[in-house]
């Protein structure tokens, strides 16, 4: 009965669904019958009740529970907590079907049918219908929507309800990985009155609904009492709790004060380690640190000073210093090793300051001198990668003054904003989704402001080729051209590092998004 033991975890865990388990153990010579208690202990193995409490070091006073607005991991966590999705990111890497039982697409990858779940009630008391899914997509669609998945959405020709459970989207052109796509975190499906959803009501479907929220500060949500995965959601309560500060955070923990934190002091996570009653644990993903410039101002316009400015940075330093090697060194574009389609035969950029010092003299500059701004609010030890940053650039003949923001409002108030600024990003599981969202041109995120014909040819181009030798040919030479051309350095691939009570009870995590995919809320439970 070993192998019906794994199966019965993977089932608790939530990577195995009940057609697959009640399959797997028939092929092991399990009848259905014999198969429904071992289904039934899966199920019910893990403990409810309790309040769950997170330490993240986000969130902001500018936060709102429209999901248009999602920018940090505090939302993101919030977001997963309280709403579904179309789809969700599974174990695997692979989409799996979330509110959608099913999708398929015509054979020029344009129309895509979605096929809903029954018997899903939203916190309200509401029932999941088509028309809550069309108007929780048309919400991001709008002319006035400011979005960040509104660039995601242009393809968009129609979207319409078939009926009471199925869903039919029609594109202007194929994209292979549109489910990915409309499954967006910031697409959370609302429930819908006269067409239009409530964005601000904090209304979904997920594990838990909302109790109160004080933006940048504190969330409390309880458990939803039928929520329709009978199997996740354990915790009575969910508290998220905005602590900027890494060593408050830590300090919460070790005092009991919260259950969880993100974002572990690299300087210190070895000696948290050793704390009684302490895991410190962490992923792999897509997660990457990004110091973009805008190419819309002077003198980041110039390639030649974006150019000097990727070679005069050590990226072995910094992932020796910052991350204590707890990450790998980026190559200037935002895909990961992680992804399918990842450009491992381009050579790895290297700390070049004689080279950087020639690309100031081809800009036709003297010198030069940049402002570079920074806040740990980017992501956890984000300063210090500036001040080395800056020393790295001093050999090449650049000057970097390092500019440090407040951690308050630096999304709102500095990204996007400034011309030169920290940054990190989740990153995306596939590559269309992830230039799509901050590369494009017209994409609501692109924080460089770049423009490129060829990029922006090659994105649509890639997007609806069905055949993968020339599908990944393609995504290849777009790798190269934000490497070489475009308005980003990319110093780091970061592993995410969190730390937890001993008291806290998880499966197999995954690592798209920080904290299980910020999912904790609905996967962890306590022993």
């Amino acid at each position: 009965m070993n192998r019906i033991s794994q199966l019965s975890q993977r089932r608790l865990t939530g990577t195995l669904s009940r057609r697959e388990f009640i399959g797997r153990s028939a092929a092991l010579g399990v009848a259905a019958t014999a198969s429904g208690p071992l289904w039934s202990n899966a199920a019910q193995a893990a403990n409810k009740g309790g309040r769950l409490r997170v330490g993240q070091a986000h969130g902001s006073t500018t936060d709102s529970l429209d999901p248009a607005t999602f920018e940090n991991a505090f939302m993101s966590s919030l977001n997963y907590t309280i709403n579904n999705h179309i789809a969700e990111i599974g174990l695997s890497g692979k989409l799996e079907p979330e509110l959608a039982e099913s999708w398929e697409a015509s054979p020029d990858a344009r129309v895509w049918t979605f096929r809903l779940r029954k018997g899903v009630e939203f916190h309200n008391g509401k029932t999941l219908d088509a028309e809550d899914v069309v108007a929780s997509v048309n919400h991001h669609r709008h002319e006035d929507s400011n979005s960040a998945a509104k660039a995601l959405l242009k393809a968009m020709v129609d979207i319409r309800a078939e009926g009471k459970d199925s869903v039919r989207v029609t594109l202007d052109g194929g994209n292979a990985d549109f489910p990915y796509i409309i499954s967006d975190y910031h697409i959370a499906i609302l429930p819908s009155k006269d067409g239009r959803i409530d964005p601000m009501s904090g209304v979904g479907c997920g594990g838990y609904r909302v109790e109160s929220f004080d933006p940048g500060v504190r969330f409390l949500g309880t458990r939803h009492p039928n929520y329709w995965k009978t199997d996740r959601a354990h915790f009575d309560e969910v508290e998220l709790l905005s602590i900027f500060d890494v060593s408050a955070r830590t300090n919460a923990l070790k005092t009991g004060e919260v259950d969880v934190i993100d974002r572990c002091d690299l300087k210190t996570v070895h000696l948290l380690a050793r704390t009684p009653g302490i895991k410190v644990e962490e992923t792999t993903g897509t997660a990457h640190y990004t110091i973009p410039m805008r190419t819309d101002m002077s003198p980041f316009d110039n390639n030649h000073v974006r150019m000097a400015l990727k070679l005069g940075l050590d990226r072995n330093a910094l992932l020796e210093t910052v991350l204590r090697g707890h990450g790998a060194v980026g190559n200037d574009h935002p895909i990961s090793p992680a992804n399918q389609y990842h450009a491992s035969e381009l050579p790895q950029r290297e700390y070049d300051p004689d080279k950087a010092r020639w690309h100031v003299q081809q800009a036709g500059l003297g010198s030069l001198s940049v402002d570079l701004s920074a806040a740990d609010a980017a992501f956890a030890g984000a300063v210090d990668a500036a001040v080395l940053y800056k020393e790295h650039a001093a050999r090449a003949g650049i000057e970097i003054n390092v500019v440090r923001e407040p951690n308050d409002g630096y999304w709102s108030a500095v990204w996007m904003k400034k011309g030169w600024v920290m940054c990190y990003w989740g990153g995306r599981p596939t590559e269309d989704w992830m230039f799509s969202t901050a590369y494009s041109d017209g994409a609501a995120w692109n924080d460089t402001f770049w423009k490129h014909d060829r990029f922006n040819q090659l994105l649509l181009l890639a997007r609806a080729e069905l055949d993968d030798a020339r599908r990944r040919a393609m995504y290849v030479e777009m790798q190269s051209i934000v490497r070489d051309e475009g308005g980003v350095v990319v110093p780091l691939f970061n592993n995410y590092v969190f730390a937890t009570s001993d008291r806290i009870r998880h499966g197999a995590l995954q690592g798209n998004w920080d904290l299980d995919g910020s999912k904790l809320a609905e996967r962890w439970w306590f022993a």
